[in-house]
């Protein structure tokens, strides 16, 4: 018994008829869905993602929840290990630790995510500059390499200690100091950024779409806002991350060193300079506030790492 198929044309008119009445979906996945799929691939981006939230919500939020004052002296309870009344234990003066590195906490991650926000636009608006325009690449590079001969920390100490006094005078003893430590952090971290953007632009300007543009005459700062930064996001935000956590570490150095925030607002760098003192009597007031640096710094380098990898297109291609 034989049976006759259709011939191939008929084949492909039912296929066009199934198409245009619906019967056949095509599956369309977008580039974000493409993204978040390879990000949850990397589990340890995965768990660095959900550790930070936790440790960006609490540090903003706990100190509205946790009822104990983190600026109220109790000497009577100096020094005082783990308790129900403290669960963190207390420093030398009575005050409450788990309160402090609370406060602390929102006070380190500001500083790294306003850094971070000073490095990277510098770090970009150098790079693109560098890599689109012929005239600048030279002086800009330059400069950059100036800037990564440069000793940062003895750097760093000299510019905080010639105008830390200025911006107290100016700002106040809080806003002074913040406004400091975040524009030395960041004016001292862009060049890595500036260095891989521009390589970035150099392949993009070369690509057609961008001498297409440049053929009918479109002015290049469009050129560079609609067709260069677009394209160099990807390795942007994973510099972004990156940087966040050295601005982090560069503000708990300062801090342990004694030249970043004073006493009454207690970072975790400062936190750790406080107890140096009293590690043999109370190890938890150490243990704390470096746990969390520690672990905050981690978890942003594993989010770094998964959007690298999430921002490859030859990577997602896999999927």
């Amino acid at each position: 018994m034989t049976t006759i198929e259709d011939p191939p044309d008929q084949r492909l008119d039912d296929v066009d008829d199934a198409l245009l009445s619906g019967d056949v979906q095509t599956k369309h996945r977008s580039l974000r869905s493409d993204v978040w799929r390879q990000f949850k691939r990397h589990k340890g981006a995965v768990v660095g993602l959900v550790l930070l939230t936790i440790i960006v919500v609490a540090s903003y939020i706990g100190p509205w929840v946790y009822p104990l004052d983190p600026f109220e002296l109790d000497t009577a309870n100096a020094n005082q290990g783990p308790s129900w009344g403290h669960p963190a234990g207390t420093d030398n003066l009575g005050r409450d630790v788990m309160a402090r590195v609370l406060v602390g906490g929102r006070i380190s991650l500001s500083v790294g995510f306003a850094a971070m926000l000073v490095g990277l636009l510098l770090g970009t608006l150098i790079g693109v500059l560098a890599g689109f325009f012929r005239r600048t690449d030279g002086p800009l590079m330059r400069f950059t390499d100036l800037f990564l001969s440069l000793p940062l920390l003895p750097l760093l100490l000299v510019i905080i200690m010639l105008f830390r006094e200025p911006l107290k005078d100016s700002f106040g003893p809080s806003l002074g100091i913040f406004i400091l430590v975040v524009v030395v952090i960041g004016a001292t971290s862009w060049m890595q950024t500036a260095r891989v953007v521009r390589g970035d632009v150099l392949a993009i300007k070369e690509e057609e779409f961008v001498l297409a543009a440049e053929s009918v005459g479109t002015r290049q700062r469009r050129i560079v806002s609609r067709h260069i930064l677009p394209n160099v996001l990807s390795p942007v935000i994973v510099a972004a991350s990156l940087g966040t956590a050295n601005a982090i570490i560069t503000e708990s150095a300062l801090s342990f060193l004694g030249l970043g925030f004073p006493a009454d607002f207690p970072t975790w760098g400062r936190l750790l300079f406080d107890a140096k003192d009293y590690m043999n009597i109370n190890a938890w007031r150490v243990i704390w506030p470096g746990v969390l640096i520690s672990v905050t710094v981690m978890c942003v380098n594993f989010i770094g790492d998964g959007l690298r990898d999430a921002l490859d297109p030859r990577l997602r291609s896999k999927g």
